[in-house]
């Protein structure tokens, strides 16, 4: 029986709908929400929160709340506080990571580290590895440093030390040496006083399992505990979650298992798919009332989804209208795609729509190019989302690197990256003395290098710049919690000369560095202090596009989770394109259930229009290739979706795509590449023959064949209907057997 709050009738439930009230008003127990695509699930996570709160369930500082980005647990704190009217302080409120590093500073000791450690980067990650790597005399053209990053990231993701990195996973990387590489790896990060992100559940998974009264004080103080996007989480954070939760089993999980589609980061949607096995008596409520898109939408979206085994299963719905059904649109080639899409942004533009409601989505990264070329020629607005973002900047890099180093001495990778930026004439020669140094001394680099200029082991030059460095940035430490950090910042940015090198600079881009210089120093006047400031770059490394500017948004899908746009195109649905030939390889079957979770994310993003398009024959990387259809377009419900043929609705500058033939009776025609397709060539169309289907056995290995586009060549292998085909002019490519003829 849940208690009703004293003084304090709950009419935030009566803004919800029955499925949403369920689930803030389960009571105590492991509840699962499935929340489907626009249904609510910030509100319900949310508003069940204040309802702990506005109960007396729990208070403030025994409920922990997580989520996957600084933005959202902002957002939370703020609709929290607004419901229960009063602030919501002491709340264990926030991502992973910033959750991870809370509990670790205060028992750093129990793992090895101090409380003051350091966060490293990715940058400064991959430094360290490359170190690690020297040392052990291994050639980095042969064994790529970001490749053994990336395998300890893995193991991290799932919870391995060195220690417990089981046989099947060690791999030939270094000759199967990449298990020793990481335990040195873990070694230096302790030496150096520091964590990576993936250490911040890793040494909270070993904290809590060598300790257990630290387990079972922190078991005890969280009577309440609530996730969001369940479905991304990984190994480490998932069995992190499973310790706190096991006293009193009262587990929020929210999260959408169609919508799972970071397994390449670590995600694991098992997680999602196996709550009730590890929370017996679970309570399971279904969010499927959609309040973002159309009928037309849902249905699509909910008939494609529904081919995947490993899920769920719900059904979204709408009180909306149905609404224009999703639009296939098969065109010549990608060029003649990006012109198709222009041109219908153009013509919504026209007819009232936003252009910063519309949104470019695409499998693959290098898909862009061709809409940034084709919208720079019709001056169409653009942004790509997903750049390189604000903190990660090389000059706002650097800054940090001052700040980290002032911050700690004992911060090498710091120390290592601005000793001599600007140029004070300290080169590699000078490093490998002061690294050979402090690997004989066991002292940090900053440490050593104090001591050795007061000897004559370093030329005078060299010896009078570092001791000039040294005594700038004591100087600088003396002054650390004196100033305040935005005067400390300037002071150094000045008195470092690094302001100075980007003034005298004359490249185009010296400007703009300069400008994020003085936003960098703005950002760090919103802090107390600079320790505060340099965790929160740690943990957040993002800066915000501008939300004014109307201009159309190109993203890739997996980018574009968690927004919505009223005119969404999905470009490049092809076979081996999307779902991603590629993925498939390398992940068989539960792979292609992530590609198809990730058609339907896109098709979601979608509140009143969804486009979906297909080239014929696509340059990927300079190279040429024929295509089919993807087959989740065969997948969509055909009461859904609107195939574009040739029609004189169709606005006539633009032509049709292709004829009749090509799109009856069903969607199912398109992989027979029967029918004419029309390209448009200087505002008219052109015909061009697309020849039926070979039939199976036609063509084998050393045949003389004709291309239309590549000409003529000889077939070197058959993959089904793929061929193989050494061109005479084109070079080697793959193409589909409908596409050639016998010469």
């Amino acid at each position: 029986m849940i208690p009703e709050p004293s003084g304090r009738d709950p009419g935030y439930l009566s803004h919800l709908n029955e499925q949403q009230r369920q689930a803030v008003a389960a009571g105590d127990g492991p509840l699962l929400v499935l929340a489907g695509a626009g249904t609510g699930k910030t509100r319900v996570l949310t508003t069940r929160l204040g309802h702990l709160l506005v109960t007396g369930r729990a208070r403030p500082h025994e409920i922990l709340a997580v989520t996957f980005t600084n933005k959202a647990a902002r957002e939370m704190v703020g609709r929290v506080s607004h419901l229960i009217g009063r602030p919501a302080d002491g709340l264990w409120l926030g991502t992973f990571h910033a959750i991870g590093v809370r509990i670790l500073r205060r028992h750093a000791e129990l793992v090895g580290l101090k409380p003051s450690f350091a966060i490293l980067d990715t940058d400064d990650q991959l430094r360290l590895i490359k170190q690690v790597m020297q040392a052990a005399e291994l050639d980095e053209k042969r064994w790529a440093p970001r490749v053994l990053l990336a395998i300890i990231q893995r193991w991290k993701d799932r919870g391995y030390t060195a220690r417990e990195v089981p046989a099947s996973e060690v791999g030939d990387f270094a000759q199967g040496r990449s298990v020793q590489l990481y335990s040195t790896y873990q070694e230096r990060l302790k030496t150096l006083n520091a964590c990576d992100f993936g250490d911040l559940l890793l040494h909270g998974l070993t904290l809590f399992r060598n300790n257990p009264d630290v387990l079972a004080d922190y078991q005890q103080r969280f009577r309440a505990i609530l996730v969001d996007e369940y479905q991304d989480t990984n190994i480490a954070q998932y069995l992190w979650l499973r310790l706190l939760a096991q006293k009193h089993r009262n587990i929020t999980c929210v999260g959408d298992d169609d919508q799972s589609i970071y397994s390449w980061r670590g995600a694991e949607v098992g997680n999602i798919l196996r709550f009730e096995q590890d929370f017996p008596g679970a309570e399971i409520v279904r969010l499927e009332r959609n309040y973002r898109s159309t009928g037309h939408i849902l249905g699509a979206a909910s008939g494609l989804i529904e081919r995947n085994r490993a899920r769920h299963g719900k059904t979204l719905w709408t009180e909306d209208d149905d609404g224009l059904p999703v639009r296939i649109a098969g065109l010549w080639d990608d060029e003649e795609e990006a012109r198709f899409i222009g041109e219908e942004i153009e013509a919504w533009q026209r007819d009232g729509g936003r252009l910063e409601d519309t949104a470019v989505l695409v499998r693959a990264g290098f898909q862009t190019r061709r809409f940034e070329e084709r919208f720079n020629q019709m001056g169409l607005p653009h942004r790509i989302i997903g750049g390189p973002r604000f903190y990660e900047r090389l000059e706002v890099r650097d800054a940090i690197a001052y700040l980290r180093l002032i911050s700690q001495s004992d911060d090498d990778l710091a120390f290592e990256r601005i000793v001599n930026t600007p140029r004070r004439g300290i080169g590699e020669a000078a490093l490998r003395t002061l690294h050979a140094a402090a690997r004989s001394g066991g002292t940090s680099l900053f440490d050593t290098a104090r001591m050795l200029v007061a000897t004559d082991e370093l030329a005078t030059r060299t010896r009078n710049a570092l001791g000039s460095f040294i005594d700038t940035v004591e100087r600088w430490r003396a002054a650390f919690d004196r100033l305040d950090p935005r005067d400390l910042a300037e002071m150094v940015l000045d008195e470092s000369g690094y302001t100075r090198m980007w003034q005298d600079d004359r490249t185009p881009e010296a400007p703009g560095r300069l400008d994020n210089l003085r936003e960098l120093v703005k950002a760090i006047e919103e802090f107390d202090t600079i320790r505060a400031f340099l965790e929160h770059v740690s943990l957040v490394m993002e800066t915000a596009s501008d939300p004014e500017s109307d201009m159309v948004s190109i993203m890739t899908l997996h980018g574009a989770k968690g927004l919505e746009f009223d005119n969404v195109f999905l470009s490049g649905w092809e076979d081996g394109l999307f779902p991603n030939q590629r993925a498939l390889d390398e992940g068989g079957a539960g792979a292609l259930e992530e590609e198809r979770r990730l058609a339907y994310v896109g098709i979601t993003r979608a509140r009143q229009r969804c486009t979906i398009s297909f080239a014929a024959n696509r340059q990927i990387y300079s190279q040429w290739s024929s295509s089919t259809p993807s087959r989740f377009i065969g997948e969509l419900p055909e009461a859904h979706v609107e195939h574009l043929q040739r029609n004189p609705a169709l606005r006539p500058d633009r032509g049709a795509l292709f004829d009749d033939a090509m799109f009856e009776p069903r969607v199912a025609r398109y992989r027979s590449n029967k029918g004419a397709l029309a390209r448009v060539i200087d505002g008219r169309a052109e015909t061009v023959s697309v020849r039926p289907a070979q039939k199976p056995g036609r063509f084998s290995i050393g045949d003389r064949i004709f291309h239309e586009k590549f000409g003529y060549g000889r077939i070197e292998a058959i993959d089904g209907n793929k061929l193989e085909i050494a061109f005479e002019k084109a070079g080697s490519k793959k193409v589909v057997d409908s596409f050639v003829k016998a010469a």
